[in-house]
């Protein structure tokens, strides 16, 4: 019997990226940044898949996750993306795709390589020049991450939970880690380890493609 890709491993988490088709946008409004999140939240407790940290930027997203089955993730951003893509449609009178059909994944194996791809993911909007602190931006888990703010979507790693022994003091611990903001050099390494590890999920893809 083939081994099982790696991609499939339970307990694991991964950063995922969902880009819109073209990389055209795919939020136009905010009403479709909560509807997303909304969604996201439903499909992550139905496919058990804990989210650790997110950024929905206007034509892609960061996530970070991890699935307690081996098909979670798979599962829940087929459910994430078709049903987003029945609101954006209804919502705007428009029709076909609306991803570019394949979201990539990465495993993130270290344990201190998980802290990067936070504040990776939650300095999108910084690097992208939208805002110059990630606090101002709303549509990321950095309030609950860094400030405490309640997320229900959000549930913390046992690597975020090891930063204090309170939720005050892992807040602070967190807004530390930001006051030395991604280097450039950082920045393109954490790209091209990803890129080198990423896989694309062409089942998930073959699925959307038939239903987008």
């Amino acid at each position: 019997m083939a081994r099982k890709p790696r991609l499939l491993l339970p307990g694991v988490p991964q950063h995922i990226v969902q880009r819109g088709n073209n990389r055209n946008p795919c939020f136009f409004a905010d009403n479709d940044y909560l509807r997303y999140l909304e969604v996201l939240q439903t499909a992550a407790n139905e496919n058990d898949v804990s989210i650790h940290a997110y950024v929905l930027m206007t034509n892609h997203v960061h996530l970070l996750a991890t699935p307690r089955g081996e098909w979670g993730i798979t599962n829940m951003m087929q459910d994430v993306g078709r049903k987003f893509v029945q609101f954006i449609n209804r919502s705007y009178q428009r029709s076909g795709t609306l991803w570019e059909g394949r979201f990539r994944a990465c495993l993130v194996e270290s344990e201190a390589y998980l802290l990067t791809c936070m504040r990776y993911i939650e300095l999108n909007p910084v690097r992208a020049r939208m805002v110059e602190n990630p606090e101002a931006y709303r549509w990321s888990s950095y309030a609950a991450n860094a400030g405490g703010t309640s997320d229900n979507l959000v549930q913390t790693h046992e690597c975020y939970r090891a930063l204090g022994l309170t939720n005050a003091a892992r807040a602070a611990a967190y807004r530390d880690l930001f006051r030395y903001q991604l280097e450039e050099t950082e920045s393109r390494s954490f790209v091209r380890r990803s890129t080198v590890v990423s896989y694309l999920v062409r089942s998930a893809s073959r699925t959307m493609s038939s239903e987008y």
